[in-house]
């Protein structure tokens, strides 16, 4: 018997990914630091941002990631193929990379977010599809552990990035910070570009096929359904990207010195705390997938609707530590960073929760033809919530109070919590609707 191998162009698109999220998360890590200490007019001048405005203006950037794969998903699927879209829209986002590299001013800023914010959102729902279109014939069978390697090589960039970016930028400033992602997005796309002869390519479809899946009654509940738990779920994101934000912002003003047996007393930089949620997924992805989930799937407990409502139960936990941390720095107590730590395991178990499960759901429930339209409109949620946040350090802010208050914590602790119950009969109904399919068919 012949053994089944891997796709020969898996190791292309691992690397790939690898090189791109070390670009993406390293710029990401440092951007509100860039925003509140190093940007300048174009004569040299300092003319940096608030904490609410650069909270502000980095969700707005989160926005566009994540919607942008909504053109990612219409270019590869009826205009381009992935191939072509993915290597088209990684010039676009090298371009980015560049124009932060050379111009710390706020014109300088906003082209570069643009260009990354469409390179970046443009292919999140093209590579990992293309990655799926490699697994053929006898090699379906390994789709799953190539999926792993994938989301490995999405974590180790992530860490890796934000550990050594903010130290670049402490030591040699922001146009080196900045360089560095743009040579690993370079070096993704001429990866990815290197196994070109080696890859399954998927030819678009028509706009005829793209329709087709919103016609029917069955198919118009299901996205209905989805819709509105995708909805209810931009309350999580809401949350969960603002550890690159308002949490860098409170670290900056907590203790940070941190003193270890064996390793002596060292500095963490505010910027480099978000190494903690990649390394964290490293360890909980496999540990629920191989233990946890597969002990309660044996006693009939803990389904696809407790997952999520358990989530962004701990989603809101998360922020009410980081509210009563905040509490504290502004009785001027000193607060050591550990606080953050806690705050970051609630939210990264509340991810591997809410992440993992809302995909999956999507997949089983969503017509065949429309898996990248699935992915755009999960990560449209993720738009959503990012909107969520900026828009309250634009308009409420003021009012209400910005992330160097309590109460800015414990508003967002609020909100997926009221939203959980929601999501969850959201959820239930979807299944239902899935129940009731089977017993007809």
């Amino acid at each position: 018997m012949t053994d089944v191998a891997h796709p020969k162009g898996l190791a292309y698109i691992v690397g790939n990914e690898a090189a791109e999220r070390f670009s993406y998360y390293g710029m990401k890590s440092i951007l509100v630091v860039f925003m509140t200490t190093h940007l300048v007019t174009r004569s040299g001048e300092p003319n940096t941002m608030t904490s609410a405005e650069a909270t502000f203006w980095y969700h707005i950037f989160g926005v566009g990631n994540y919607v942008f794969p909504l053109l990612g998903a219409l270019l590869a699927d009826v205009v381009w193929g992935k191939y072509r879209t993915i290597i088209a829209l990684s010039l676009v986002y090298c371009a980015g990379h560049g124009v932060l590299a050379f111009n710390s001013t706020r014109y300088g800023l906003a082209i570069g977010l643009m260009l990354i914010a469409v390179g970046a959102g443009g292919i999140k729902p093209c590579v990992s599809a293309h990655l799926g279109d490699q697994y053929r014939g006898s090699a379906a069978g390994l789709i799953s552990s190539g999926y792993s390697f994938f989301y490995f090589a999405i974590n180790v960039g992530a860490l890796l990035s934000t550990l050594l970016i903010p130290l670049v930028l402490t030591t040699y400033g922001p146009h080196v910070a900045f360089a560095l992602p743009g040579v690993f997005m370079a070096l993704a796309t001429l990866v990815f570009w290197f196994g070109r002869h080696r890859y399954v390519r998927t030819e678009p479809t028509t706009w005829r096929a793209y329709r087709a899946v919103f016609r029917g009654r069955e198919n118009l509940i299901i996205w209905r359904n989805l819709s509105l738990l995708y909805f209810l779920l931009s309350t999580f994101w809401a949350l969960f990207d603002q550890i690159g934000s308002s949490w860098v912002l409170q670290a900056e003003r907590m203790e940070r010195v941190v003193t270890l047996r064996f390793f002596g007393s060292f500095e963490i930089l505010s910027s480099q705390l978000q190494a903690i949620n990649p390394l964290l997924i490293l360890v909980l992805t496999p540990l629920f997938a191989l233990k946890i989930y597969p002990w309660c799937e044996r006693r009939g407990r803990f389904g696809t609707a407790d997952r999520l409502w358990l989530g962004m139960a701990l989603a809101g936990l998360s922020f009410v530590i980081a509210g009563v941390a905040q509490m504290r720095i502004n009785s001027a107590v000193n607060v050591s960073v550990l606080w953050q730590v806690g705050a970051y395991v609630a939210l990264t178990i509340a991810e591997v929760l809410v992440s993992v499960t809302s995909l999956q759901l999507a997949y089983t429930q969503a017509p065949r033809a429309s898996a990248s339209l699935v992915t755009s409109l999960y990560l449209i949620s993720v738009a959503l919530g990012n909107l969520w946040t900026a828009l309250y350090n634009g308009w409420l802010a003021s009012v209400l109070g910005g992330p160097e208050t309590a109460r800015y914590y414990l508003f967002f602790a609020v909100l997926p919590v009221v939203t959980s119950v929601a999501a969850r009969g959201a959820v239930m109904s979807l299944q239902a609707r899935e129940s009731e399919v089977r017993v007809k068919t």
